[in-house]
């Protein structure tokens, strides 16, 4: 299928990845560094066992750590950050290459010789009991780095959970301009899945629309981060959180899906309904579209508690006080978007945690991050005999300059299948 906006050739696409993440590094590294009052950050990983952050770290066309990279941030007086590699192959224009396999000391050595000359009181790790972003340096790289460096420095090891979380989640404002582009290609998917183009009823099944998800993605040059879903509901058949059974979609029948991509290094997630019309009917019942409008004004609610600096837990509490007082049914679930589709940030409820999400719920929200408001309500339809029936709504929002706001708008009327 054709999009508003070109999938670009992929050596465009490492052009813009490499000139983003010189940008970042230069922009957001030090920002970083001087807000977890860090002096020097450490990222040490081998090949195929690559650290969560690392690959955000590397060019574009790095595809793995190649034997063992260990990259350091230093820095300085002056709040600037030195940026080096300790690694066998170099990554010119992005770091400096401190150490030479072929002439200097062995890597950890030259490692330990770099940190003493610098002598950091702060020296961050990648250890986290809260993040998985934060906790990449696994048990050998450690001990190798904990041999190397010694007293004083092992002493001075500190986590850098939220250096990580921060380094992953906060985008640049190029970033943030290309970002809306890519959930108006998600919505165009799903727009198209959701038509007689995709959808003939009676006959297609819910895993042909999801596989045609899977293969439209995969042809357009873009990387399905999960495997999409197709859901239905309809009298008598309720969702059920952990069944998805393949069913031929029929008249009559409310379908809800779930789809994500990666492009550009950035993931969308996206969730979406779409009603099929019964013989006679012009238009779906009204309660469900009361439903969908439920749901839509807990979206309303949910950005305008989405404040920096409060935390994800108070975030989830504030909207579902709100919910409760407008008679809404509610449930929140909303998660950061970015070099990960389920990213590093704040987590704003989980559909079987509705009251308090430890670690990773207690953690702010900062200004130029992105997320997916993920939610759903239960609302009687009184065309289906008063059956409860959930509406279950995703789209990508931004907070940036203290706003949410939706970066490509958001379904507001069901989409109908004549």
């Amino acid at each position: 299928m054709e999009f508003a906006h070109e999938i670009l050739p992929l050596r465009q696409q490492a052009d813009i990845v490499d000139g983003w993440l010189k940008a970042r590094l230069d922009r957001i590294i030090p920002e970083l560094m001087a807000r977890e009052n860090m002096d020097m950050w450490i990222v040490a990983c081998r090949e195929y066992n690559e650290d969560p952050v690392i690959m955000s770290l590397l060019p574009a066309t790095s595809m793995s750590a190649r034997r063992r990279t260990i990259l350091l941030f230093a820095r300085k007086a002056d709040g600037s950050v030195e940026r080096l590699t300790l690694s066998r192959y170099a990554y010119e224009g992005f770091y400096e290459a401190a150490w030479n396999p072929d002439e200097d000391e062995d890597q950890h050595a030259c490692l330990a010789r770099l940190v003493q000359e610098r002598d950091p009181k702060r020296i961050g790790i990648n250890l986290s009991r809260t993040f998985a972003f934060g906790d990449g340096l696994s048990q050998t790289e450690f001990q190798l780095v904990s041999d190397a460096l010694g007293e004083p420095y092992n002493s001075r090891l500190i986590s850098a959970e939220n250096l990580c979380v921060g380094w992953l989640e906060q985008r640049l404002s190029e970033e943030i301009t290309v970002y809306a582009r890519l959930v108006e290609i998600g919505h165009q998917i799903i727009a198209r899945a959701f038509s007689t183009a995709v959808i003939h009823p009676g006959i297609t099944t819910s895993d042909d629309v999801v596989w045609w998800m899977r293969q439209t993605m995969q042809d357009a040059g873009l990387s399905a981060w999960f495997q999409p879903t197709i859901d239905v509901q309809a009298p008598g058949r309720s969702f059920q959180f952990t069944e998805n059974p393949c069913v031929t979609i029929q008249p009559g029948d409310l379908l809800h899906c779930d789809m994500g991509f990666h492009y550009l290094g950035l993931a969308t997630d996206q969730q979406q309904h779409a009603y099929v019309l019964r013989p006679g009917e012009s238009g779906p019942p009204a309660g469900l579209h009361a439903a969908l409008q439920d749901a839509n004004r807990l979206q309303d609610i949910h950005l305008g508690e989405m404040q920096v600096g409060r935390t994800g837990n108070e975030v989830l509490r504030s909207v579902l006080e709100s919910a409760k007082a407008e008679s809404i049914r509610a449930q929140v679930y909303t998660h950061p978007l970015g070099y990960h589709g389920h990213a590093a940030g704040p987590i704003v409820g989980l559909w079987d945690q509705q009251d308090f999400v430890p670690g990773p719920g207690e953690y702010p929200l900062f200004d130029d991050t992105v997320y997916s408001i993920e939610l759903n309500i239960l609302k009687s339809v009184p065309e289906w005999d008063g059956q409860d029936v959930r509406i279950m709504l995703e789209e990508d929002a931004v907070l940036t300059n203290g706003e949410m706001r939706w970066l490509d708008d958001r379904q507001q009327s069901l989409y109908v299948i004549g």
